[in-house]
Formats: C-alpha cells, sequence, structure tokens
C-alpha cells in the first residue's frame, strides 16, 4: 500500500468496515476477462474473516465461479466529499473507509451451513431473530461462502 498512513491495520477495524457495508462487490475471472458483480452478504461470527453470499442456481457468476473460484472483493463506507483549497490539486477529496481482499468461494450444499448463512445474511442487514426459511426458498438459493485468504483496509479520515 503506497500510503501506510491510511491503511487500516487492527482487525477489529477491518470487521467494522464489513459490519457497516452495505454490499460486497466480487470480482472474478472468466478466462482473462473480469466480471464484477454487487451483492448482498453476510459474515460468519468468529476472527476468520468469512462471508456468505446467496444467488440463484445458474447464471454467469456460477458458470465463473465453477471454473474458477478465486475471488476478489471489496466493500467501503462513509463517503463524503471534501472541499478544500489546499492539499490536492483540484481542491477536493473523499472521505471513506474500505476494504478489499482475496479468497476463495466454496459451494455450501449442508442445509445447516446453509441455514447459518442465510441466518448471518439477515443479521447483517438488521433484521432480528427468529428468522424463519421455507424450504422450498433453501432449495432453491444458492449459497457461497467466502474464505477470505488476504484482507487489507484504508481510510481516508
Amino acid at each position: 500500500m503506497r500510503r501506510t498512513d491510511r491503511e487500516l491495520r487492527d482487525p477489529a477495524d477491518i470487521r467494522a468496515v464489513l459490519d457497516r457495508a452495505d454490499v460486497c462487490r466480487l470480482a472474478m475471472a472468466d478466462g482473462n476477462i473480469p466480471y464484477l458483480v454487487t451483492m448482498n452478504f453476510g459474515l460468519r461470527r468468529g476472527e476468520k474473516i468469512v462471508l456468505y453470499l446467496h444467488a440463484a442456481h445458474e447464471g454467469k457468476k456460477i458458470d465463473i465461479l465453477t471454473r474458477n473460484n478465486l475471488v476478489c472483493f471489496g466493500a467501503d463506507i462513509e463517503h463524503e466529499l471534501l472541499i478544500s483549497a489546499t492539499g490536492t490539486s483540484c481542491g477536493c477529496s473523499m472521505r471513506y473507509r474500505s476494504i478489499v481482499g482475496m479468497g476463495r468461494i466454496a459451494f455450501v450444499t449442508e442445509r445447516s451451513e446453509k441455514l447459518e448463512a442465510l441466518e448471518a445474511i439477515m443479521r447483517h442487514y438488521a433484521q432480528e431473530p427468529p428468522y424463519v426459511f421455507a424450504d422450498a426458498m433453501i432449495d432453491r438459493t444458492t449459497i457461497l461462502r467466502l474464505d477470505a485468504t488476504e484482507i487489507t483496509g484504508k481510510q481516508r479520515p
């Protein structure tokens, strides 16, 4: 990272960005063609960063992830335009906090983990338990588990 003075080093700060982010952007490689999607997500509880995402059983992202499960992901929060007469060539900057990571996607097939994932997604969007999921909905939902292998954070205070 070029601006180490802006790096988020504390794992709690990185998790805080994910806790507050509305969406996760998931980047994949379809051969040598990049593909990016914006997705809703939930976080698994625990120290290791694990994201759960949901999708239909078929579609472009499923086709790509079946061939290549290595992904890049990102999320950002607290955007605010900063206008100043000094500091940058145009007099503007942006306040933000963001994370970028790498990881691998696994297709979740066990019903207990699918339920854990759906609960994590609902919890992320401030839905209160108990969570009730119809069997038909669970069956028609693909759950993707993103196991982060690298993650960095950056902020512009």
